[in-house]
């Protein structure tokens, strides 16, 4: 983003619905892949036009529902962020990021593991498309239940409400990899 590029929320494509989600989806990868985090001005709060160095940014626009919503994802992702050390305490090592299916380019849908050197486990599904995708199986390295911890078609985001609020249960499997059942929100990550 520099001058005469305009806003992220710009850059969308698709429909307002769309815009915001994808904006979400967008955020919610970047702070769950490795590497250190970068929002620009007024991209917390899905400003719509490019910041201007000689303006202030559009904090009315945070009368408008959708505004409020993308400003509280931010804000929930900061928490989660800092708050789940395997999402950042190995972000330059391998040992930090495992895929679990980088390969399903037909539905769009990517899934990978982060975690901590004492062995905490955060697993962040993202889904491409605007199509939700329910009883969608990801591989997890251990059965039992994946308690929920964001979900970017939240309606408290302005989201839609698609997934699996609060968690779901992995199967046991002799294999070592364990099938998780979710549903997938259109154009949505949950992290787990």
């Amino acid at each position: 983003v520099v001058h005469g590029k305009g806003s992220m929320l710009g850059k969308m494509p698709g429909d307002e619905w769309q815009q915001y989600a994808n904006l979400r989806l967008l955020l919610g990868y970047m702070y769950a892949h490795p590497g250190k985090k970068l929002l620009f001005m007024g991209s917390e709060f899905a400003q719509g036009r490019e910041w201007n160095h000689d303006d202030s940014l559009f904090w009315d626009l945070l009368k408008y529902p959708r505004h409020q919503g993308m400003l509280r994802w931010v804000t929930d992702l900061n928490c989660v962020y800092r708050g789940e050390p395997a999402l950042h305490e190995r972000d330059f090592s391998h040992e930090g990021f495992r895929w679990c299916d980088f390969s399903d380019w037909e539905q769009s849908v990517v899934s990978f593991l982060r975690r901590s050197a004492s062995g905490e486990t955060v697993l962040a599904v993202l889904n491409f498309t605007p199509v939700p995708r329910h009883g969608y199986r990801i591989y997890v390295p251990t059965g039992g239940r994946w308690s929920e911890l964001l979900n970017s078609d939240a309606e408290v985001y302005g989201g839609g409400g698609n997934g699996d609020f609060g968690g779901v249960e992995a199967e046991e499997a002799d294999s070592g990899w364990c099938p998780l059942p979710l549903s997938l929100p259109p154009l949505g990550m949950l992290l787990l």
